[in-house]
């Protein structure tokens, strides 16, 4: 067995107007991503021995596989990776040395090895949470690589998938053929949720009290975007107040971050979560982190052409904000009531 540690830990920013002596958020990391390889069953088979027969209390997933990460001792979780040099584990290791990204993330506790399988240990942050609402909304205007839409093959598997959405999306010459490529069906996911315009999408969430919600991806008009978050945060104005100042730091952060200014942060999410006493976000999922090719620079907001390398993290970002504070606009006009104290 062999553990690799990050001796250089990130704090944490946490809602100022609240108790100091409360417990962490936590944080379980959603991944949300296609390609991520699930954790083992011996993995799983250990977490159920050594800690119980089921779950701990809290313990939640949103979107994604559902094996892919699994609870560890001391607050933490363990998500299975490919091998130490993996894509995510290059990014994790990159940002614990920028003291803006590291603000960010989940903390970052090293790589574990253990009988030929690698796993990424990152602090669970929904630790000692009492039924907390959970949001997790995909960034960027595109969320896959251009590596993955480069063949051209046509695809009757991805036809049928486009036509079970939307029989009509696809174009007469598509009908046709019946098959489409991976880069085409991949643009119509877009299309069809708020990503292309808004550079955000919400994955999935769950309500105080409530099961999780996954079947959002279509949620892409304006007004049905800030049903959903407002209806989520529940008129809770010191928690809308809370977040915008985190998305407003988060959005500085990566503006100055060197790990941001270098690379491509494809289908990353922002994770929300809060309950009675506590309130944050973070920016998770980094399996589609790509350095930079030589000459290349981004701003995170421009529109993706073929080979500029730009995702529309920070555009995603800035249109997150303004939907918050139109939503906490509307709020302070609100009859004040337990909800708007808090």
């Amino acid at each position: 067995m062999k553990t690799f540690r990050n001796n250089d830990m990130p704090e944490y920013l946490t809602t100022q107007d609240m108790p100091n002596n409360m417990s962490l958020l936590k944080f379980f990391a959603i991944n949300a991503l296609e390609l991520s390889a699930p954790a083992s069953p011996l993995l799983l088979q250990q977490q159920q021995s050594s800690c119980s027969s089921i779950p701990p209390p809290g313990w939640l997933q949103l979107a994604g596989h559902p094996e892919s990460i699994a609870p560890a001792e001391h607050g933490t979780v363990r998500k299975r990776i490919s091998c130490s040099t993996d894509s995510e584990a290059i990014a994790y290791l990159e940002i614990s040395k920028d003291p803006h990204a590291t603000k960010l993330v989940p903390r970052f506790k090293g790589i574990y090895e253990h009988n030929g399988e690698t796993y990424l240990l990152l602090q669970d942050l929904l630790h000692g949470f009492k039924d907390p609402a959970v949001m997790d909304i995909k960034m960027g205007r595109r969320t896959f690589l251009e590596s993955e839409v480069t063949n051209e093959t046509l695809r009757p598997d991805l036809y049928k998938k486009m036509v079970a959405v939307n029989s009509q999306a696809p174009t007469s010459d598509e009908h046709e053929l019946q098959a489409i490529t991976k880069l085409r069906y991949m643009l119509f996911r877009e299309q069809i949720s708020s990503s292309e315009c808004k550079g955000f999408r919400i994955e999935a969430l769950k309500m105080k009290g409530a099961e999780p919600i996954t079947n959002l991806k279509t949620c892409k008009n304006a007004g049905d975007i800030e049903a959903t978050i407002s209806n989520f945060l529940n008129g809770r104005k010191a928690v809308t107040k809370e977040l915008i100042k985190r998305l407003k730091s988060m959005r500085q952060l990566i503006e100055k971050s060197e790990f941001f200014q270098t690379h491509e942060v494809v289908g990353s999410s922002v994770f929300i979560v809060f309950d009675e006493e506590r309130v944050g976000a973070w920016l998770i999922d980094f399996a589609k982190a790509r350095r930079l090719p030589s000459g290349i620079k981004v701003d995170h907001r421009r529109h993706w052409v073929p080979g500029n390398c730009e995702e529309g993290l920070l555009h995603g970002i800035d249109e997150l904000i303004k939907v918050f504070e139109g939503i906490y606009a509307d709020q302070t006009k609100v009859t004040p009531s337990k909800y708007n104290s808090r």
